[in-house]
């Protein structure tokens, strides 16, 4: 069975932790085996995975060079396809699900920065278009620093009509414009909600803007134009749990 791999201290510590049943081996790096390192001997230890002791070397090539903190974890895919996902995260979402639909962000550096973002704000899901946009590679899990594991990342065929789909059921589509009218502090983001933020540099799509109910800008007192994709989701995703905060 194809199996993908995890590195960096706290991804690894969350998936022992919250999936341990996906963690197919969990590789140290010889020597190093104190302080953190023993704690995720010690989880893995408790749920029954194996470990084994590399050299450093080993670590390196099956994390491409990046920087690993020592350990890898050889991991098995989720189980179900992308739709049942969406449906499950909707389905424990509660009344005013919190989704995140990122359109054809390519850096995944910025795509681990959403989904921590995504965590922290208590997002539901994460929704990304399956082709010309990153995927759940190994950079973004380290980046995420365990919110991979927590944040459904749903990876859908056709991006628009996945959106028309969550109109149908009731979301409201808040997409984020420099040219938009309204501001992002304008408008209701207390119910159930998708925000919808574009690529870096090219922004949304045409038929992404199209589905959306509104589109809002965010407000730049500055000389810069506009915000890094990951930052501005940062902004948009707390304006939605502070509005939501205030209403309880």
């Amino acid at each position: 069975m194809a199996f993908a791999v995890a590195y960096g201290i706290h991804a690894v510590r969350v998936l022992l932790q919250q999936h341990p049943q996906r963690v197919r081996r969990v590789l140290l790096a010889g020597g190093r085996d104190a302080g953190r390192l023993a704690e995720l001997r010690t989880l893995a230890q408790r749920a029954a995975v194996q470990v084994a002791n590399v050299e450093p070397g080993e670590l390196d090539k099956l994390a491409g060079g990046q920087r690993h903190q020592g350990v890898v974890a050889e991991i098995l895919p989720r189980a179900g396809d992308p739709e049942t996902q969406l449906e499950e995260a909707l389905a424990a979402a509660g009344p005013a699900p919190l989704l995140l639909v990122l359109d054809g962000v390519q850096d995944p550096h910025n795509l681990g920065a959403c989904l921590r973002s995504a965590d922290a704000a208590g997002a539901d899901a994460v929704i990304v278009p399956r082709d010309r946009a990153a995927g759940l590679t190994p950079v973004v899990r380290k980046v995420a620093a365990g919110a991979a594991e927590t944040v459904p990342l749903v990876p859908v065929v056709n991006l628009a009509r996945t959106l028309r789909d969550l109109r149908e059921r009731g979301l409201w589509l808040v997409g984020t414009d420099d040219a938009a009218d309204k501001t992002l502090f304008e408008v209701d983001l207390k119910g159930p909600l998708a925000l919808v933020m574009g690529s870096e540099g090219e922004g949304m799509r045409r038929l992404t803007r199209e589905c959306c109910d509104q589109l809002v800008s965010i407000p730049m007192a500055g000389v810069v134009e506009s915000l890094n994709v990951s930052v501005a989701t940062g902004v948009a995703l707390f304006e939605a749990v502070r509005q939501r905060s205030a209403k309880k």
